[in-house]
């Protein structure tokens, strides 16, 4: 492995999930040596894909909003993949929303396009124009004051201090002035119908916080990443990191796999100087003047610092901020069939047993987990094979099928050193009672959808999360994002850099969930690391994109 090591590296990144594989491109965009280092077998994080009997499956990226041509995030993107990375756009409706037990199921497209968005709505709840207008209206004003949370992460301390202080910073952001109510106590307030209170909250799952729970302020960046389409990696979810690797190693930089960091290396100034890495019985030593580590606040505080700066108060400060995320269960089924033959599209199902998420939530996530095994109340279902234009020439005559949903770590934690693909019988038996639950839904929404149409089927569980991604408590969304996550003292105290010299953070934990809430996270990071604002480059650089390519045809 040392051999593989560039010389004079100028900076170590822990982790190649999108905000560590993002922020190195764009340390080596501006000719930073960069060593990334994976503790899995693929870099990628969420967005690896695995094969099984032959079937491709994506592990974490489902659909990605706010691509439109000459958009901030889509140029960034596009930089950062050279424009080699293609985007497909969904079906429109791009979600359906299934509500209720097959004997009296209701099913609510979602369509993006603000126009049609609400127009779809009306036709869904007759009588209820003014309230789906006031949710849309409500949700893009509050997702527009999100600048206000890198500004806070980014300006200097006594800045952001003075603005929390004053309380201005609740009155210039609409964001933050929003970020303190919940979703339910918003969509309450809005109707009392109460599917449509379900519609206006269904996007829970993305972040992970149910509508009691959850802020406004977060619920509210998802409704609008969405508003106007979404879309899908084109190949495939592993063609991300395909197309950012070799922008890395140009500059000298390597991505190097099977390499866990097994901690982060200090002088007695507390300076980061350098990482170790265990290859086998052996640890090696990597030096450079600058760790940022993407394994996650908690994996960087709690297992790769020494204990005595672990202990630090500043450090210790951070961590009590934050908590850790809810676990995630996973099902992947690989299908004999094409996707006309199977009736599958580009799009998203969102299925839960009935309109009362919060009571269906709780009984499931503190039920015993023999009985929540029989009673999953809620299930996210798509077809990566469907969304990608170039599956069928890949892997003609079959189709895959992903489903995501929650589960508590502790319902597994006793099989969790054994080894990860044979943790005994009792264990597959749980998994099994989990995966017959899925199937019956599957079956009952996707009527094409038979047993004998089943080549392949298996279920990762929070215990396989932390295995294969390194998340502790098998959570897939980093720290947890209830309404304290959004505290303006808390988004102004986990900035990029750390309390330690030389230690940055980036990814989700940095910013927000989810792919596009990483990336902001290597945005922030490198913002700080390079002293500016690659927001505001990434802005200017849509408007000059917009005066390039934006003219009408024929001027």
């Amino acid at each position: 492995m040392a051999s593989k090591v560039p010389d004079n590296i100028d900076a170590i990144v822990i982790g190649s999930g999108i905000g560590g594989l993002g922020l190195a491109v764009l340390l080596a965009k501006v000719g930073k040596k960069v060593l990334v280092l994976e503790q899995h077998d693929r870099a990628g994080g969420c967005c690896h894909t695995f094969t099984e009997k032959g079937f491709e499956f994506d592990v974490g990226i489902h659909y990605v909003g706010n691509l439109q041509d000459h958009e901030p995030f889509r140029c960034m993107l596009d930089q950062m993949t050279n424009g080699q990375l293609q985007w497909e756009p969904l079906e429109n409706p791009f979600d359906h929303v299934v509500l209720g037990p097959p004997e009296n199921r209701r099913h609510y497209p979602i369509y993006s396009g603000r126009t049609r968005f609400a127009e779809e709505l009306n036709k869904c709840f007759p009588g209820e124009e003014k309230a789906i207008d006031e949710y849309i209206k409500l949700a893009v004003k509050t997702a527009c004051g999100i600048w206000f949370l890198a500004l806070l992460k980014l300006c200097p301390v006594t800045i952001a201090k003075f603005l929390i202080y004053t309380g201005l910073v609740k009155h210039l952001s609409s964001f933050f002035h929003m970020a303190p109510r919940s979703v339910k106590e918003v969509v309450t307030q809005l109707t009392e119908n109460k599917d449509l209170q379900a519609v206006f909250t269904y996007i829970f799952g993305t972040y992970g916080n149910i509508p009691k729970d959850g802020s406004f302020a977060m619920h509210s960046l998802l409704v609008n990443h969405y508003l106007n389409g979404a879309w899908y990696p084109k190949g495939g979810a592993s063609e991300i990191a395909y197309h950012m690797i070799p922008i890395i190693e140009k500059a000298g930089g390597a991505v190097l796999v099977r390499a866990p960091v097994h901690r982060i290396l200090f002088n007695e100034a507390k300076e980061a100087y350098g990482v170790s890495v265990m290859k086998g019985q052996e640890e090696i030593q990597i030096r450079a003047p600058m760790v940022i580590s993407d394994a996650g606040i908690f994996n960087t505080y709690q297992k790769l610092l020494p204990k005595d700066l672990q202990a630090t108060p500043a450090i210790q400060k951070q961590l009590s901020m934050m908590k850790r995320g809810e676990g995630c269960l996973s099902a992947f089924l690989g299908l004999t069939g094409t996707k006309e033959e199977l009736g599958l599209k580009a799009d998203n199902y969102w299925i839960f047993a009935e309109n009362n998420f919060e009571e269906l939530m709780e009984n499931y996530m503190n039920g015993k987990r023999e009985e929540s095994a029989k009673n999953i109340p809620f299930l996210f279902v798509a077809s990566p094979s469907a969304k990608d234009s170039t599956w069928a020439e890949r892997s003609p005559g079959k189709s895959t099928i992903s489903v995501v949903s929650f589960a508590k770590y502790e319902w597994f934690e006793e099989w969790k050193d054994e080894k990860v693909t044979n943790r005994g019988a009792d264990y597959k038996e749980l998994k099994q009672a989990f995966i017959d639950s899925i199937l019956e839904v599957i079956m009952d929404v996707f009527p094409k959808i038979t047993r004998d149409k089943i080549e392949y089927i298996d279920a990762g569980t929070p215990i396989t999360n932390a295995y294969y991604l390194g998340a502790a408590k098998g959570e897939i969304y980093g720290a947890d994002h209830c309404i304290s996550r959004f505290s303006p003292e808390l988004s102004a105290t986990v900035r990029p850099q750390t309390p330690l010299k030389n230690l940055y953070l980036t990814g989700q934990d940095v910013f927000l969930c989810g792919f596009a809430g990483a990336l902001a996270g290597a945005l922030t990071c490198g913002s700080a690391i390079l002293n500016r604002s690659l927001f505001l480059d990434g802005v200017a650089l849509a408007k000059k994109s917009k005066l390039i390519n934006g003219k009408p045809k024929g001027e």
